[in-house]
């Protein structure tokens, strides 16, 4: 319905907004020049950090930088020395290969600290390669099976009498999808969906090539290499698996699947089970941990294991609290029940103590260090902390750290209440832009205390009222937060301010308010947004006749709810919105999500038609710019297309522009200026953003 990953929807938005802090901009004259905005073009040039990872010795930094999309915006490995603060480069990749778009990515340390592995996509499968770190190359693993299932051997299968020719089956190589490393680096977990055969190949290239919807018989599944001998074992955990977590002593593993087929249509299905890794044929499963499980990590004496899964409270899907399983008693216990924040941001930490899990509180980013006694926040010198990551031993932690005075920055401390030290990031420096303070604006509507962020361009003064964005988030389960957004900096560079509200259903607030919005989508939240901008116009220096609302994906959608039941915005943006959530229903990757808001559409037509945008639009008169992803599986680009014809036919002036091959989230991605492979997708829907506020601003 919204923004849509494999996380959990509640924390794509979020997660995307924190990834979009992660972005600087690369210059050579950054240090010299005086401070300015960002252009178009600018926002192009902007690379990415993400994923540090600490060494086993505690002494260096592994991260991942992403290239800027003016080249490419491939993932690369750079290495950053603690004593020292400097860093080099690792890895790059090959420039002839025209099927690699995204470099090297998914790295991890050998426990032994000698060697690094990374997955990189070369020829025609993601590989697995290990690169040591006292000088060569890398070298991918050699990784084939036995194929589980071959379609082309069915009875019935087309062309008719392919069966007959079969051949003895041969290994083949796979894909790897994911990875992790064993405590003790004897064993690498490895997840692969089955390969294609020789016999399917010759299907397809025979176009014999009907898809049977929700019965493919190919699976993701887990395997453990040895990476001295590179025997690879299969195990029996059952498909889908998503990932695992290892236990301390290297002698277990929890593996996390999820139903195939369409499974999670239906109802919740995911599952985990515990894996000895000297049996890999009889795995079991952990019954207590509930469908909605989707990650954890053991315990510090491998006693416990804490999970994620849904909350026990009547919460959208994806909203999550964090559970422990006792393994000799079976007990499990929410230990975040009552937390007045949201769980979210990738699997806890296991400490001493406990877990430490990021967390949302407000509109700032932390760490909730969980205990058998009690919970607390940690304090950090930034509102933004996410990616916290530590070695096994524990000997210091690394992060990325983040406000809207402070692009994102890599910091290390070596204990988490230490005073961090801020790391050179490789060659990566902020943009000479005004870094834009972000003011928290608190207002009441219907009993609700509400906030939001308000940026305000240097011009804006009580002499000088400026126009205002109103920027709506996605999700719905997702909010808005202190941390570096560049494409706020490209926005208040044109001399406007940017309102950025979190209504009810956002997160960082709370069970309670995040459900707030149940079976009331355009209602509440819609009146939670005007209401704040009320707010800002009565105690800042705003010009109230030059307003414009805009947003993605949920922010979309309630841009579509806006056209309908207001003129008070000389424009209206939409990016991948929600217009009828019926079509929507039928359509779209996930409809699990959208069942909790108002019910099976067919059984609740009148609750699914009275939260549509469409429903409303007999009412529009702004104009209206929509911008859509063609591959859009999450908001498909019908959604688009039905308020397009709408509006058109209505006699609004509106303007629909679609992006070949970009997905949901690849779109909102290239438009807010992180890396993209697209070269000038996100320049073209940032220049159209402008040029049509502009437009209308002179009317």
């Amino acid at each position: 319905m919204r923004y849509a990953s494999a996380m959990p929807k509640f924390a794509s938005l979020p997660a995307l907004s924190a990834l979009l802090g992660a972005a600087l901009c690369l210059t050579a004259t950054a240090r010299a020049a005086q401070p300015r905005f960002p252009t178009n073009e600018d926002m192009r040039q902007v690379r990415a950090l993400s994923h540090p990872l600490l060494s086993p010795d505690g002494k260096q930094v592994l991260v991942a930088v992403n290239d800027t999309t003016a080249k490419g915006g491939k993932s690369h490995l750079w290495l950053i020395d603690i004593a020292t603060n400097t860093a080099r480069q690792l890895t790059q990749s090959p420039a002839n290969d025209a099927k690699d778009t995204r470099g090297e990515f998914d790295a991890a340390w050998m426990p032994d600290g000698r060697s690094v592995l990374f997955l990189a996509h070369r020829g025609d499968t993601t590989q697995l390669f290990r690169l040591p770190m006292n000088g060569g190359e890398a070298h991918a693993f050699d990784l084939k099976v036995l194929p589980a299932v071959d379609a082309s051997q069915e009875p019935d299968a087309i062309p008719p009498g392919l069966h007959s020719k079969a051949q003895k089956p041969t290994p083949l190589p796979i894909g790897v999808s994911s990875f992790s490393v064993s405590p003790d680096g004897k064993l690498i977990a490895i997840t692969a969906l089955d390969p294609q055969t020789p016999g399917e190949k010759k299907q397809k290239q025979e176009k014999a090539d009907a898809v049977w919807v929700d019965h493919n018989p190919h699976g993701t599944r887990l395997y453990l290499l040895d990476p001295v001998s590179g025997k690879l074992t299969a195990t029996a955990v059952p498909p889908n698996v998503r990932g695992v977590a290892w236990s301390h002593s290297g002698s277990q593993l929890v593996a996390f699947c999820s139903g195939m087929n369409g499974l999670g249509e239906l109802h919740p299905a995911g599952s985990a089970w515990r894996l000895n890794i000297s049996d890999p044929a009889h795995p079991e499963k952990l019954s207590a941990v509930p469908a909605t499980v989707s990650g954890g990590a053991w315990s510090w004496h491998d006693r416990r294991f804490y999970f994620l899964a849904q909350s026990q409270a009547n919460t959208p899907p994806g909203y999550s609290d964090l559970y422990v399983l006792h393994f000799a008693t079976h007990a499990v216990k929410d230990l975040t029940a009552s937390f007045q924040g949201s769980i979210g941001y990738g699997n806890p930490i296991a400490s001493p103590a406990g877990a430490l899990q990021t967390v949302q509180s407000g509109v700032q980013t932390t760490v909730l260090a969980v205990s058998a006694q009690s919970n607390h926040l940690l304090r950090f010198p930034t509102p933004s902390v996410t990616q916290l990551n530590t070695n096994a031993k524990n000997t210091g932690w690394v992060w990325l750290g983040s406000g809207s005075t402070t692009p994102t920055t890599l910091y290390y401390a070596a204990k988490l209440n230490d005073t961090p030290e801020a790391l050179h990031a490789p060659a990566i420096l902020p943009a000479a832009w005004p870094q834009v303070p972000a003011h928290v604006v608190t207002w009441k509507n219907d009993g609700l205390t509400l906030q939001g962020l308000l940026y305000l361009p240097p011009q804006a003064s009580s002499a000088h009222r400026v126009p205002l964005i109103v920027d709506v988030h996605g999700g719905p389960t997702g909010a808005w937060q202190d941390d570096y957004f560049a494409f706020n900096e490209f926005l208040l560079g044109h001399g406007w301010a940017v309102f950025e509200p979190n209504p009810r259903g956002s997160t960082g607030y709370g069970a309670s308010f995040v459900a707030a919005n149940h079976n009331d989508l355009g209602g509440g939240d819609y009146r939670d947004i005007m209401t704040g901008v009320d707010a800002v116009i009565a105690h800042d220096p705003i010009d109230a006749q030059k307003l414009v609302l805009m947003g993605y994906s949920y922010g979309g959608e309630m841009a579509g709810f806006v056209e309908g039941k207001t003129t008070r915005f000389k424009a209206i943006i939409a990016g991948a919105p929600v217009i009828d959530q019926e079509s929507e229903y039928g359509t779209e990757d996930g409809s699990w999500y959208d069942r909790w808001f108002y019910g099976l559409p067919w059984e609740r037509s009148d609750a699914a038609w009275r939260q549509s945008p469409l429903s409303f639009a007999a009412h529009a008169h702004t104009p209206m710019l929509l911008l859509q992803g063609m591959a859009d599986t999450t908001d498909p680009k019908g959604q688009s297309e039905e308020m397009y014809r709408a509006l058109r036919q209505m006699g609004v002036p509106v303007d629909l522009v679609e992006y070949p091959r970009d997905n949901h989230g690849s779109l909102a991605r290239a438009i807010f200026g992180m890396p993209s492979p697209e070269p000038w997708h996100g320049f073209d829907g940032r220049q159209r953003i402008v040029n049509f506020i502009d437009a209308a601003f002179k009317k």
